[in-house]
């Protein structure tokens, strides 16, 4: 029974709708209720019965009456249980507690919850463990934990009992003393926040709450928003927002009742951890600042300690006893003290970045004693944070990418500043444009993406800050164009950067003058070195440059004529579909530029010579569109056929009243636009291995029927064999075999797609470039295509290939697509032996002895070997050598050897050889490679493998 319990409990917190649809919710809770009755079930078991009223109290009571029903049972099963299992004990009380807080029952005050809370103070008051007794311990902290989650949801719930609460916390000696002084002050603080919400309230009311001792109020007194719980979350925090927003509780000097539990209080904090002392400060500058009546002198005993503790949490109390107080309790050397404090921690090198982060944005975010800002929680720099003490905190390259963005962001505001008042520049403001160069000439000499995406974060900070700076914008603005000549593939990059600073600084024209500037270096290029890659990016960029109504066009004009006239041989003949959407796209937007009059007869010659001459028919059609509206429409109509209008579904819009040709052609924007799906229509699955297995099976018989001609000493044999490297048409490409088949989204829309044109984009520089793959067509009903992807690695690593796909639908409309994303897995570049074709499995097996020895030898620089072990049976080893090795082995099939020898060729030129054989205690296979960076990833497939054996 209890293993089925454990079933049954694993099977409902996986999936509880799923469980409860063969049941119902109150069977489900009656049986639970039941089980824990049965006197005959395990302790341990039973707290397993409690887990599913712990974290679905409302799918299992999904009234209040039922709650409350099932909390008293709760609480008769508590009362009849025998105290062995503490436990037991405290899983009740926590169970209890989330079905009452969960199903209102507390917020309503209905009886069960009285009693409850009235036997968790009963708990929370038995000092019978004070013999040494850690179980009932472990229960009165339970008790108290309770206590703080009810008051937590209930505010004011145990107001009246705050003089009990502080007495039994004084009486506390043990390490549960914390878990009194949490809810000692917690319930302080809400009680207080009451106070202060009711009219006329004063010293007499404060001092009889904090000396009552009366039964819990639940028939409230006041009618308070507070006591109706419309809203506890008031609570979460006061001080974090706007000051004037606390209530204040007016009670005059004479308030020493408060003043001496708050020191007490204060007087204890050094006894608990630092989250814990972190927590109860925060409650008690709540406290003193909603009764004026005690001065915040009271915290400057601790500040003292506080000012020189290195705990994260502590030093953010100190920045909030500070927000609130100010002057009143920091003096200028305290602030000066934190200001050094804090610039010292921001490069700390034993602290962990998030750490150093934190206390970086502590400075921009600095409570000041003599505030200049209004306080609304932008970043701005404390009066005593001079460039002096600024300056250890310049960034420099060997910053991790958050802290350099971050110094670099505080740095600006600081020269930015000293700039304001008047002062000489310095060389701050030249440090940061030399660090800034220094990150571009990292990039510019390939720096990693991660540079280079903090390069370009970088220069945004930089213009955000000192784009009036004419020396240096303009500076950066030819050294960015330098950039793109020599690494175009930075296009995107470039564009977001001119984006982002038009959107955020729209009163600046700096953006604009960069596009400016990208339009004559691209324009003004020798055309005869421009490479088809490079072409692309240069229409993307131009494009966008074509959006801006204030940059002429004439430049943009003459270099599209240049490159489809004078390249006709590559570009129009070849017909690439993505180029020539490019150069179309370009087009698009000089019809619509303001300039257009100008531009005119230079427009209409080149899309007469794509409609006439490109090599696809696709991008012929579009540009015979275009040439048509351009020569019929006036400026304005062609204007507001081709305005990009959203629509639900992300069609485009077209203004069907400008013309008639709008009347005959309804969806004539939505030809001219490619769309973009909302969710992945296509995705590619990789053929089963039962699918390649005749494949395999044929390629094995043929290699086992060849005569073997090879040499007979194993070394003439691989010197014959790597002869082959030099001959242009030895095989260096991995082809992977993908059926292209519809996602699990359904929309009848896609259930027909042509002329699929599928394309791929590297994650790294492990392989070449590939190309684009077309497939003629996808019907949901039909089997789907095979997909061939032939990969040309440098070197044979796992990569990722980010996916898309451009078709056309039915109706005619072209979309584009993402696909999820290509995973391409070591083993899956694991090839068979490219031997010479007259050679048979005996000139394999001298390849790999040969080949063998010379790693052995250690003549190789990357040759290495490795040894991995395992345990498996002499099934699951055979398993294993026939799914994975079995079109890689070379061992001579005529002799009964103990070992298999697996022979892999990884394009473009590297070996793995394994030896598998069974020992005495383990499976090895010994591993011999002559480029010794694939033995991580031979290792990482090893234990892949070899658990999947193991856990069948």
């Amino acid at each position: 029974m209890a293993a089925n319990w454990a079933e049954r409990i694993s099977a409902f917190s996986r999936s509880p709708s799923r469980f409860l649809s063969g049941t119902t919710a109150e069977a489900f809770l009656a049986e639970l209720l039941r089980e824990l009755r049965d006197d005959r079930a395990s302790y341990s078991v039973k707290v397993l019965l409690l887990s599913p009223l712990c974290e679905h109290p409302t799918l299992l009571c999904p009234s209040d009456s039922v709650g409350e029903e099932t909390a008293l049972e709760l609480m008769s099963v508590f009362a009849q249980c025998p105290s062995k299992s503490v436990q037991f004990h405290c899983s009740l009380l926590l169970a209890i507690t989330s079905v009452l807080i969960c199903t209102s029952c507390v917020s309503n005050r209905s009886r069960a919850s009285q009693d409850f809370v009235d036997q968790l103070l009963q708990l929370s008051q038995d000092t019978g463990d004070l013999q040494g007794d850690g179980a009932l311990r472990s229960l009165r902290a339970t008790a108290c934990d309770c206590l703080r989650e009810l008051e937590a949801c209930c505010p004011g719930l145990l107001s009246q009992r705050l003089e009990l609460l502080g007495a039994l916390r004084l009486k506390e000696t043990s390490r549960i003393h914390q878990a009194y002084a949490g809810l000692h002050t917690l319930v302080l603080r809400n009680a207080v926040y009451q106070l202060a919400q009711e009219t006329g309230a004063g010293a007499d009311h404060l001092k009889a709450l904090l000396g009552g001792n009366t039964s819990v109020a639940w028939e409230a007194e006041q009618d308070s928003d507070l006591m109706n719980n419309k809203d506890s979350s008031i609570l979460s925090s006061l001080i974090l927002g706007p000051m004037g927003t606390i209530p204040t509780l007016q009670t005059g000097p004479d308030c020493k009742e408060l003043r001496s539990v708050l020191s007490s209080l204060l007087e204890e904090s050094y006894l608990l951890t630092p989250q814990c002392q972190a927590a109860l400060l925060h409650r008690l500058i709540e406290v003193v600042a909603m009764v004026p009546g005690v001065p915040p002198a009271i915290f400057r005993a601790q500040l003292l300690r506080l000012l020189g503790t290195s705990e994260v949490g502590l030093l953010h109390s100190t920045l909030l006893l500070k927000c609130a107080f100010t002057d009143s309790l920091f003096s200028a050397e305290d602030e000066a003290f934190i200001l050094k404090r804090l610039v010292v921690l921001s490069q700390h090198p034993l602290l962990t970045t998030p750490e150093k982060l934190f206390y970086t944005d502590c400075l921009l975010h600095f409570p000041e004693n003599r505030p200049i800002s209004c306080g609304d929680g932008d970043e701005s720099l404390p009066v005593l944070l001079t460039p002096q003490l600024a300056s250890a905190l310049l960034p420099t390259v060997f910053n991790d990418s958050d802290t350099m963005l971050s110094r670099l962001n505080l740095l600006c505001l600081v020269y930015l500043e000293e700039e304001e008042e008047g002062e000489e520049e310095g060389k701050g403001l030249s440090y940061l444009y030399e660090h800034l160069t220094a990150l571009l000439r990292i990039v510019e000499n390939g720096g990693s993406r991660e540079i280079v995406v903090t390069f370009f974060r970088a220069a945004f900070l930089f213009l955000f800050y000192f784009r009036h700076v004419e020396r240096f914008s303009g500076g950066l603005t030819e050294k960015l164009c330098e950039l793109y000549l020599r690494h175009t593939r930075l296009a995107p990059h470039l564009i977001n950067l001119a984006d982002q600073t038009q959107e955020r600084l729209s009163e600046s024209t700096w953006a604009v003058g960069f596009l400016r500037a990208l339009q004559r270096v691209i324009t003004e290029a020798p055309l005869a070195k421009l490479t088809i890659q490079d072409l692309s990016r240069h229409l993307k960029m131009l494009a966008r440059v074509a959006e801006e109504g204030e940059i002429p066009q004439h430049s943009t004009i003459s270099f599209l004529s240049s490159v489809i006239t004078a390249s006709s041989s590559s570009l129009c003949v070849s017909g690439d579909w993505r180029l020539g959407n490019s150069v179309l796209g370009v087009c698009r937007r000089l019809l619509v530029h303001p300039t257009l009059d100008s531009l005119l007869n230079a427009l209409a010659d080149i899309l007469q010579h794509l409609a006439g001459r490109y090599g696809d028919t696709d991008i012929q059609d579009h540009a015979r569109l275009y040439y048509t509206l351009l020569t019929t429409l006036s400026k304005e109509k062609l204007a507001g056929v081709l305005a990009q209008g959203a629509s639900e579904g992300g069609r485009q819009v077209a203004k069907r009243t400008l013309s008639c040709i709008m009347s005959e052609s309804e969806e004539l924007t939505g030809v001219l636009t490619i769309h973009q799906t909302e969710k992945p229509i296509v995705k590619l699955v990789e053929l089963d291995d039962s699918e390649l297995q005749e494949e395999k099976q044929m390629d094995r018989e043929s290699d086992s029927s060849t005569n073997d001609t090879c040499p007979d000493e194993a070394s003439a044999a691989v010197r014959t064999y790597r002869a082959q490297f030099h001959h242009p048409d030895f095989p260096s490409e991995i082809v992977l075999r993908y059926r292209l088949t519809y996602t699990e989204d359904h929309d009848p829309r896609f259930d027909q797609l042509f002329s699929i044109r599928l394309h791929f984009n590297l994650t790294d520089d492990h392989y070449e470039e590939l190309g684009d793959t077309s497939v003629p067509c996808l019907f949901r009903k039909r089997t789907p295509p095979v997909v061939k992807l032939r990969l040309k690695p440098w070197r044979p690593y796992p990569t990722v290939l980010h996916a898309s796909a451009i078709f056309t639908t039915q109706d005619g409309l072209s979309w584009h697509t993402l696909l999820p994303d290509v995973r391409v897995l070591f083993q899956q570049t694991f090839t068979p032996l490219p031997a010479p074709t007259t050679w048979g499995t005996g000139g394999k097996l001298k390849v790999f002895d040969g080949l063998w020895d010379e790693i052995c030898s250690e003549s190789g620089e990357d040759g290495a070997t490795s040894l991995f072990c395992c345990q498996l049976e002499e099934a699951a080893l055979e398993a294993l050598v026939e799914k994975h090795f079995l079109p890689y082995i070379i061992s001579d099939p005529s002799r009964e050897e103990e070992e298999h020898k697996v022979l892999l060729f990884l394009p473009p030129r590297s070996h793995m050889l394994l030896k598998i054989r069974r020992e005495e205690d383990a499976v090895h296979f010994v591993i011999a490679t002559d480029n010794w960076q694939l033995l991580p990833h031979a290792n990482s497939f090893l234990v892949t493998v070899t658990s999947s054996q193991e856990d069948r």
